[in-house]
């Protein structure tokens, strides 16, 4: 899994605040009380919007060039990281059961040593995917 680069547009509301839009992804919007917050929902909301488009197999748009953005006078633009990997284990954190068979020496040798089988699987299954 990798990263995702998207520019997003934090435009200034009367209040202090800023909200965000995406230029490549028009269905997402936030907003945060100051710069900080503002950041967070704009990583969140990029998130939620490009796990979504990933489950259903959709394809993601290019990422728009930051510089070639039109941007009004109260607003910027600036680019927001997405790591994907680390937002699907803070939020996916749902167990699914699977069914393996493994020789019984090995189960066996495995169970003496006090092998924790689900935590073994997990780390290859990371490892075999690149996540490690």
């Amino acid at each position: 899994m990798k990263n995702y680069y998207y520019p997003a547009i934090f435009h200034h509301d009367d209040k202090g605040g800023y909200w965000i839009s995406f230029p490549d992804f028009p269905e997402c919007l936030t907003q945060g009380e100051d710069m900080d917050d503002a950041y967070k929902m704009a990583v969140d909301a990029i998130g939620l919007c490009i796990d979504e488009r990933l489950k259903k197999r959709e394809e993601l748009p290019e990422a728009s060039k930051p510089f070639d953005l039109m941007v009004e006078e109260d607003g910027f633009s600036c680019l927001i990281e997405f790591d994907l990997m680390n937002y699907r284990r803070t939020h996916n954190t749902r167990s699914v059961k699977k069914t393996l068979s493994i020789p019984e020496w090995l189960n066996e040798a495995a169970i003496m040593q006090n092998i924790n089988f689900s935590q073994v699987l997990q780390e290859a299954l990371m490892q075999k995917v690149g996540m490690l």
